[in-house]
Parts: C-alpha cells; structure tokens; sequence
C-alpha cells in the first residue's frame, strides 16, 4: 500500500496535523493508522461492572481515535508555560501563536467557549501570597474545560470532518515497525485485522501519544535514531471533598503549583485537577494498570482529585527511565491484586495500611470503586514518596486541609513521556521523512500542546 503522508497514531498530535493539512488546502493522500477503534466505538464497561475487566487486546480510555484524551477530562491548557517542553523547540512565542490558533480549532469543532482561571483576581493573588509563603511556585494558566463526556462528542466532530476530508482512518491497526534503510524512513509495518500490512509513504509521522512512548523508545534504540532519556514522573493522585479546594476550584479550577521540597529538591507539581470528578483506572500493555481522574460537565462527585508527579532524571549508566516507572507500577498492582491501591494519608504517616472498614467511615469516599485499600509506601520508591509528602505538607499551608488524616492517596499515578526524540524547529528527526510529535516524543505533556504541535507539523509539511 503506498501513501503520501502516513501518521501513526490518532491522538490529538496526528489528529491536528491531518487537520491542518487539510485546512492548509493540501490535496494529497493522508493516511492515519490507529490500533484502537473509532471514537463511537469505544467502550469501558467499568460503568456497568464496577470494576476493571482488563479489556483485550486494547483498554479504551487508552487506545482509539482521539488517544486517551477522549475518555479524560479534557481539559485544554492554553498557555505555552503548561504542557511541556515543545516551546524550547519553536520558542515560546510561536509556540503561544499555535496554542492560540488550535483553540479557536477546538471552538469551531464545538468546544466550551468558557474559559477558567483568566483573571487576576484578590483570590489568586492570595493563593499566590500563600504558595510563596509554603516554598511553592503558582503557575496560572487560563483552563477551557471539554468534559469527558463532552470531549467524546468534538472528538466525533472531528473524526467525522476528517472522514468528509477523505483523510483515510485504519482503525484497529497495530504498527509494528517502521521500515527504514540507509538513514531514510520509508514507510511502516502493520497489523491490520489479523494479517500484516506494509505502507510506504513519503513522509512518516509517529504521533503515538503516551501510551506509545515505549513503544517509540524500543524503536529508536533498533534504528538508531537519536533520542536520549528525558524526565519520567512517579507520583500519586489524590482525593479530597470538594470543600477543600473550593477556593482554588472556584477561582481557577485547577491548581498549578511547582516546588522543590527538602531534602532531594526533585521536581513536585499538581497535575490534572478535577473538581467534582471521578479516580479512574487505565490499562497499559501487559496490564498495567495505573490511576487517572475525569471530570464530566453534567455529571458531579463531592470530591476533587488530582495528580502530585515526583520528577526523575536519570544519568550514565542508567537510561531506562520508562522501564523503571514501569517495575513500579508493577510492583504496586501487586500488592493490589492487579488493581489500584488507596491509602490514607493519615495512615502513612503512622507507618500503617489502610483497612476497607476504615475507608467506610471516613468524610473522603473513594470515587472509584474496586480500589484496594493497602499501603503505597512498600511499593513507591522512598526519594519519591518523601519528596510527595513533603510537599503535601507544603500544599497544606495554601489549602489548609488538603494534607488531612481522612486524605485519599492512589498509586501509581505514571507518566510515560520520558524518551525524548532529537529533532529540529521543523520536526524532523535524525533519519529522513520521519518525524516524530506528542507525548511519546517527549516534547509535550498535555492535549493541547499535543494538538499545537501537530498544527505546527502539518504546517512544516506545507512549507509554512
């Protein structure tokens, strides 16, 4: 099968490029190949069953068109100092000028044309007077808010314009491999239903998201081409009511804070809040299963979760930062029964697990159901779990409350991102044709930086 320009991967990266393509008035033949289904197509069952049935061959929060950005929050970062490190590639205003520009793409596909946490209020000065007292940096960033359910329909949106566009959609293909000879990639490998497939295209763009960051890894180390470790994240989500953070909720919806606690001074930041959102469970290769947290437009909890990641650099000899963010993610499903586990925080500090009956009766009621009550500390690795604590201890004196007895701590919280893919401000890799966007190409972290950086790609291909 030969092709004019192939993406691998329909996440926002590939999506938006195919986008722009398409915008830009280019006519040739674009093919995206997702080993996932279409986004009508996807299912969690969990909805139904209360807990996890593992879905084969591929779990739909994860994999499928739009990546797990479908089945997530959605929630669109729209400065270019959140999202990770794609500025430092382009420059930060460029990088500014593309955020601004895919969001008004996300309007015109039906996004919520409210925007939280844009105004400088005495609040957020306050909470900003609060954080510096604590050893914290507050990072405001203006927040448009999809919804989980709400993201499915844009995404659909898309998906069908897409198809109107006559780009062509492999859904429920695997790439196995990409074909490459004498320094020139030529094309990929596939499995599609049941039987491999080669495609050959002019230009390849690997846009595997996160979920596809080993994946990538493993192929650059086969091939050869020039990447090198990056920042891999270990951390926790935690659980409170809603009351706690109602400041914070209310003012900027999510908390964006940054500090270097004693005594290894690792990086420690809030990620992914949701305010009257839901813990949920996602499934990796090889049944991973690692803890995330939604929030729906429509549909409220009384509590708020959120991501607390521990950032690791690892230097000579070692440089398998995934792999090691992976073992402890295993070694924690052990302990869980292949589940996630929860633990108060209260009990860590007394040395102690936490029992099902003591969840049963406390103010914080787990959001997701079969997590298994335990304790974390025998799984996370220590320079991480103090660096956690001690910043919770930090967030307590901008949130008093937040780093209560009754707190509801889950592990593992995992960001696979870390191989970082060596590129140029045009996207093009050490080997010809190939390009690489995304999370898994270590140069963002979030849906919209994905996105921006694809438009900036379909941009790159048409010369602009």
């Amino acid at each position: 099968m030969k092709t004019d320009i192939l993406i691998i991967g329909a996440g926002p990266a590939g999506i938006f490029t195919a986008i722009e393509l398409r915008r830009l008035g280019c006519r040739k033949r674009i093919t995206i190949a997702e080993k996932g289904k279409a986004v009508e197509d996807r299912r969690c069952p969990k909805a139904v069953t209360q807990k996890c049935v593992n879905c084969k061959p591929y779990c739909s929060i994860t994999t499928g068109f739009s990546g797990a950005g479908a089945f997530s929050d959605g929630k669109l970062s729209l400065s270019c100092e959140v999202g990770g490190e794609f500025p430092s590639l382009v420059g930060a205003e460029a990088a500014q000028s593309v955020i601004d520009y895919t969001d008004t793409v996300y309007l015109d596909f039906g996004a919520d044309t409210r925007v939280e946490g844009k105004d400088e209020t005495e609040e957020v000065k306050e909470i900003r007077r609060r954080a510096i007292s604590a050893g914290l940096k507050l990072v405001l960033c203006p927040i448009r808010h999809l919804g989980t359910e709400k993201a499915q329909e844009l995404y659909l949106n898309i998906e069908n314009w897409l198809k109107e566009q006559e780009v062509e959609l492999l859904m429920e293909t695997e790439c196995l491999n990409l074909i490459i000879r004498d320094g020139v990639c030529l094309g990929a490998e596939l499995m599609r239903a049941g039987r491999p497939e080669t495609i050959t295209a002019d230009e390849i763009i690997v846009a595997t998201g996160r979920r596809g960051a080993e994946w990538l890894e493993d192929v650059c180390v086969k091939h050869g081409i020039a990447h090198q470790p990056g920042t891999v994240d270990i951390g926790v989500r935690v659980e409170v009511r809603n009351e706690i953070l109602d400041t914070i909720n209310r003012v900027l919806y999510e908390s964006k804070l940054i500090g270097y606690p004693k005594p290894f001074k690792n990086k420690v930041r809030t990620f992914c809040q949701n305010p009257g959102g839901y813990v949920s469970q996602e499934n990796y290769d090889g049944g991973l299963a690692v803890v995330n947290g939604h929030s729906y437009k429509d549909r409220k909890s009384p509590n708020t979760n959120v991501a607390i990641l521990c950032s690791h650099n690892f230097s000579v000899p070692f440089n398998q930062p995934i792999e090691y963010a992976r073992k402890v993610g295993e070694l924690t499903n052990m302990l869980a029964d292949g589940r996630l586990l929860v633990q108060r925080y209260g009990d860590i500090l007394d040395g102690k697990r936490t029992w099902e009956k003591e969840l049963s009766r406390s103010n914080v009621v787990p959001t997701i159901p079969d997590a298994v009550a335990g304790d974390i500390t025998s799984a996370m690795p220590y320079r991480s779990m103090t660096s956690i604590l001690s910043f919770m201890q930090a967030m307590d004196q901008v949130v008093p409350g937040f780093a209560a007895y009754e707190t509801l701590l889950y592990a593992p919280e995992l960001k696979f991102y870390s191989n970082r893919v060596d590129m140029d401000a045009d996207l093009n890799t050490s080997v010809r044709n190939l390009h690489c966007l995304g999370d898994s190409s270590g140069w963002t972290r979030g849906l919209m930086m994905a996105s921006a950086m694809g438009v900036w790609m379909g941009r790159r291909l048409m010369g602009c």
